[in-house]
């Protein structure tokens, strides 16, 4: 049996991850970063799965980076004992968080103002145990955290420290990154974000605090920071899978995507220049993250059941079940012909967001074999 007979017999709409594609990709960023003498982080956000995650973290115990604290749960119970929840703590998830670290897991949060602060500092006190926090820096004004040289950094270190927590260092996220094109612009944002944390932990440190962790990270600046003088780890989560708005900034092509939604054709509307698949927004996902960038992928792009790109041929509506398939606007080429029955593979805009309409990958092993593996993979906060 091929890979694509193989496919031809799941049910769909269902997710599908090319192992060798992702290895690859994983092998990419550990390379480029060992020279920079940093440690990598991963964000384990994108694929949420256990059996992912064993591949991406060296020795299978971290460190890593989560979004929620579900996250957390699951990878902790499995044996990920170093984690950065990177999401600004609110005080009523702080049980959940000392339950963890009661467990054996080194769990540490993240917040950038007082309340946050003291609510860490009471919470550490009434247990007796310090609860370790990173100080968020805004270092492109993408969403949250403090300038490097505002006040605030220092009145919320020592509120940490002399309340009983942990000051364990500073973090920053260049998510304005996304919205670059091209090695060096992408340069630029790695070095912006590297002068920013570093210029933060320098704050902490002239005021008498300590400030172990420098972290920065997002996949654009990950791939392409030249140099990290200054910051002691990288995170980096859609790297793993790789998506088209990652493809679209210059951070990886299009066939490095490991990730794709597998779709049947179910029917034409041949005056529309339209294919129908079962894949619609329910399987694909709403994010249209590709279409403030100079080729608009629609919903995804479509590929053949082996993984390969059919020219111009994108996703260009979706309804809730259904998916309608046609030529990218302004396109020449002509229509494929492609039956009722027939497989075809969809690349997402957004890794995270389509992979999370799903509950478990079909796999492509890497190693050759046509027998495809199942991962499961977990929802919710």
């Amino acid at each position: 049996m091929t890979i694509a007979a193989a496919l031809a017999e799941l049910p769909t709409p269902c997710l599908v991850l090319d192992e060798a594609r992702m290895r690859a990709n994983i092998a990419r960023l550990n390379a480029h970063l060992a020279p920079l003498n940093v440690t990598l982080r991963p964000h384990l956000k994108t694929l949420k799965s256990v059996e992912a995650a064993r591949q991406v973290l060296k020795g299978g115990n971290g460190p890593a980076t989560v979004s929620t604290l579900k996250e957390a749960e699951v990878f902790a119970q499995a044996g990920v004992k170093d984690i950065i929840y990177a999401v600004g703590i609110a005080p009523q998830k702080l049980p959940r968080v000392q339950v963890l670290r009661g467990a054996g897991c080194d769990l540490a949060v993240v917040l950038d103002t007082r309340a946050q602060a003291e609510a860490v500092a009471e919470a550490s006190r009434a247990s007796g145990e310090a609860i370790p926090a990173l100080i968020e820096i805004d270092c492109d004004a993408h969403r949250a955290g403090l300038k490097p040289d505002d006040a605030e950094i220092v009145a919320i270190g020592r509120i940490l420290v002399d309340g009983g927590a942990e000051l364990r260092g500073v973090l920053t996220h260049s998510g304005g990154s996304y919205g670059a094109v091209g090695a060096e612009a992408l340069a630029d944002f790695a070095e912006q974000e590297r002068a920013a944390i570093v210029a933060a932990a320098q704050t902490l440190r002239d005021a008498g605090l300590p400030c172990p962790v420098v972290s920065v990270g997002s996949t654009p600046t990950a791939h392409f920071a030249r140099d990290l003088t200054g910051v002691t780890e990288v995170r980096a989560g859609v790297y793993v899978a790789q998506d088209l708005v990652m493809a679209g900034i210059g951070v990886c092509k299009p066939e490095d995507i490991a990730l794709s939604v597998l779709g049947t054709v179910i029917g034409h509307q041949h005056e529309r220049g339209w294919i129908l698949v079962d894949a619609g927004w329910m399987a694909m996902s709403r994010d249209r993250g590709t279409a403030s960038q100079s080729v608009d992928q629609g919903y995804g792009m479509v590929c053949d059941v082996e993984g390969n790109v059919i020219p111009d041929l994108i996703m260009v509506a979706a309804n809730q079940e259904h998916g309608i398939i046609g030529l990218r606007p302004g396109s020449t080429a002509t229509l494929p012909e492609l039956a009722v029955g027939e497989k075809l593979r969809i690349l997402p805009n957004h890794a995270c967001a389509t992979a999370t309409e799903h509950d478990g990958y079909e796999v492509i092993p890497a190693n050759g074999s046509t027998r495809l593996a199942h991962w499961p993979r977990f929802r919710g906060w």
